[in-house]
């Protein structure tokens, strides 16, 4: 008992001094490639490239930092403005304080548009969640919002009428992001990672198991996804996952998604909004009804189905972002240009 009781604890500790030497390692190794904005009370991370007008600003989804926007946010930099930011708790950004709503998720987008900004509209492009957030976001300032990109959305119709399945899924989910936080304190994440990054599959499977059931494979399919980007992301998204505080974001995200869903359902978009929605070849037949009202309610709606793509269009097919977000910009452009001439 006595010798177990030790063996315990020297695998504790040795997990913690692994835990803290990689915190060490990645503070010196990954500096935050943009600028962190106080922002709402607290510091949001801002990447800031190209020039030009309209802005335009890319919301990532439900757990996913600015790196998932790699391939895109470079190409958008080449003809005008781009910017990309870490939601609270994720990626550089800081830790989440107090609870995750609407409200307070728009409230902090707003406050870095007119830190970023000023007055001038821009065009935001979401993905999944993110979407979700934009698409409010146009309908509560619809005078700061230049045009939408809504890139495989999620379905609020879906999440805010839940079906027990969906509950239970969702249920799981928070209850594995609060297990994975638990274990990046013992530094057992940033092992399972590391071994997952250099070609280890037993291990880590073992330790999935043990975690949850099905923590190795998840882990698997998300550096699957990790490793089409380009090749300095992968250790700094392995970085980011290896800290206890981007598992606790994905908790409470995942925890207010019905709530938002619900909010953005009764939503309707300002019809003078123009708005283009990329879906994946493979959204359902609801999701793509759905996708097919929010572009009707604007005068300028556009839905493209990217059929060789699954819900990382961004990662899979970048181009077809990039072309709806430079498409949206030229219209934006053309009709400023008309109405200053016309005025």
């Amino acid at each position: 008992m006595v010798l177990a009781a030790a063996v315990l604890a020297a695998v504790v500790l040795a997990g913690l001094g692994y835990e803290l030497a990689g915190q060490w390692r990645d503070q010196a190794r990954y500096r935050p490639p943009g600028t962190l904005l106080s922002v709402a009370g607290s510091r949001l991370h801002v990447l800031d490239q190209g020039s030009g007008e309209p802005a335009v600003m890319l919301e990532a989804g439900i757990a996913g930092s600015l790196l998932g926007w790699a391939h895109v946010q470079g190409s958008i930099a080449e003809f005008t403005r781009a910017m990309s930011y870490d939601r609270a708790g994720l990626g550089w950004s800081d830790k989440i304080v107090g609870a995750r709503t609407l409200d307070t998720m728009l409230r902090e987008l707003a406050e870095l548009q007119r830190a970023v900004a000023g007055a001038r509209p821009m065009v935001l492009v979401g993905h999944s969640f993110g979407a979700l957030l934009v698409r409010a976001y146009a309908h509560r300032f619809p005078d700061k919002t230049a045009g939408l990109v809504l890139v495989d959305p999620a379905s609020a119709d879906a999440w805010s009428h839940c079906t027990p399945a969906d509950r239970k899924r969702l249920a799981m989910g928070v209850s594995l992001a609060r297990r994975g936080a638990l274990l990046a304190r013992f530094g057992i994440v940033r092992i399972t990672l590391d071994l997952l990054a250099s070609g280890g599959r037993r291990l880590p499977a073992i330790i999935g198991k043990a975690a949850g059931g099905r923590g190795a494979s998840t882990m698997t399919r998300l550096i699957g996804e990790v490793q089409l980007l380009p090749p300095e992301c992968a250790p700094r998204i392995r970085s980011h996952w290896s800290n206890a505080k981007c598992f606790n974001a994905m908790a409470q995200y995942l925890e207010c998604l019905p709530a938002v869903a619900a909010e953005v359902e009764r939503l309707r978009l300002p019809a003078h909004v123009p708005v283009t929605v990329l879906s994946a070849g493979t959204a359902t037949a609801s999701e793509l009804r759905e996708r097919e009202r929010w572009a009707a309610d604007s005068a300028r709606g556009r839905h493209i189905i990217v059929a060789d793509a699954g819900h990382w269009i961004q990662i899979r097919r970048p181009e077809a972002v990039v072309n709806a977000v430079r498409d949206l910009v030229t219209f934006i452009r053309e009709s400023d240009a008309s109405a200053a001439v016309s005025g």
